[in-house]
């Protein structure tokens, strides 16, 4: 069996590592996989892990829109689908699947939500309303639309994208780093030693991660030393405005900032399943996160880490109960480090692609 993923960028975070892992574990299992993408724009970085594979690159593609360009690579797309001849194509968020299935394709379609831009600021108003639009459209050219939590699809079937027989829910399988001994990593980092505990952040600065909100709880704990890892649009901003208690330091090892920090939290606005929460839980760090998307199906509220509201006060107040009980934070980053083995492993999710894919083409 052949499978074509396609995919606008491979950007730095979870969704790279997920088509990465997808595309060395799936010949394993007798599926021949092939991985078109198109660029990074920007300021954001390609994600290591695309080196590690062959990619098909669509010159025209990338996750801004732009009609001439997306009139280009869907002609460069079907050119690519010729010369591959798949069994069935795999798109992987918005735009990829926009870009695949404006036209209906001659071999089955399979689409991922890797999260959704419903609660994307960028994306608000009129803009959130086309789009709805359209995945209700393109659902009906899709063979299956698999979430990558079961909460993010029922976010979109409550916008009656699809229907329920089409769904399926992958969670991403996630490798533990190993994380760097405290003390090199900070000094990997750039940060002297001190009392002050270490919160960590990591995700794109953009505004759908909501660097500016993190910051409003960096304020409200002036005794904590909050870093901020990631790169992206806001990352100028962020560093104009933060306050003396953070070090924004852009990209950086996840597993440098995971040895430094005991706890890490995420102040998203929206979220799929948030690859960097689950490396976080992977590491035994309990995690305060927001309640979006399917953040609630990796961090087990009051077991694992805190789940709260988007209300910077509210992030505060969970990473401060964090902070004033240390029996708390390490036993719940021992059960966090034993669910998410359990539950992120590579095995399932490649199982279930597996499974998938032999569903369709019998």
């Amino acid at each position: 069996m052949r499978v074509l993923h396609v995919i606008a960028r491979l950007n730095v975070g979870g969704t790279a590592r997920y088509i990465t892992q997808l595309a060395h574990e799936l010949p394993k299992h007798g599926i021949e996989t092939f991985v078109a993408t198109g660029f990074v724009q920007g300021s954001e970085v390609e994600d290591p892990s695309a080196q590690s594979i062959d990619l098909i690159r669509i010159r025209s593609l990338g996750r801004s829109f732009n009609p001439l360009k997306d009139h280009l690579a869907r002609k460069q797309l079907e050119k690519i689908v010729q010369e591959v001849k798949p069994d069935i194509i795999h798109t992987h968020t918005f735009k990829a699947g926009y870009i695949a299935r404006m036209k209906k394709q001659s071999v089955p379609v399979v689409h991922t939500f890797h999260g959704h831009l419903l609660d994307d600021p960028e994306f608000s108003g009129f803009k959130s309303r086309v789009i709805i639009a359209l995945e209700k459209m393109m659902a009906t050219k899709t063979a299956k639309l698999v979430t990558v939590g079961e909460n993010v699809g029922n976010e979109l079937l409550h916008h009656h994208i699809g229907v329920k027989e089409q769904y399926l829910s992958i969670p991403p399988g996630v490798v533990a780093l190993e994380i760097t001994p405290r003390s090199q990593a900070l000094h990997n980092l750039g940060i002297e030693e001190s009392d002050q505990p270490i919160i960590g952040w990591i995700a794109r600065v953009t505004g759908v991660k909501n660097p500016l909100r993190a910051l409003a709880v960096a304020r409200a704990l002036p005794n904590a030393h909050f870093i901020m890892a990631g790169g992206g649009d806001l990352l100028e901003d962020v560093r104009a405005t933060a306050p003396s208690n953070v070090s924004v330091i852009g990209w950086a090892q996840a597993e440098d900032v995971l040895g430094a920090s005991e706890i890490i939290f995420s102040t998203s606005d929206n979220e799929g399943m948030p690859v960097a929460l689950i490396e976080a839980q992977l590491a035994g760090k309990p995690v305060v996160a927001t309640d979006v998307g399917s953040v609630s199906e990796v961090v087990a509220n009051h077991e694992t880490g805190l789940v709260t509201n988007t209300h910077p006060n509210s992030i505060a107040a969970a990473v401060t109960t964090l902070l004033l009980d240390a029996h708390k934070r390490t036993t719940m980053g021992t059960l966090a480090a034993s669910r998410a083995r359990s539950l992120f492993s590579v095995e399932r999710m490649i199982n279930a692609h597996l499974g998938l894919y032999r569903s369709i083409v019998k």
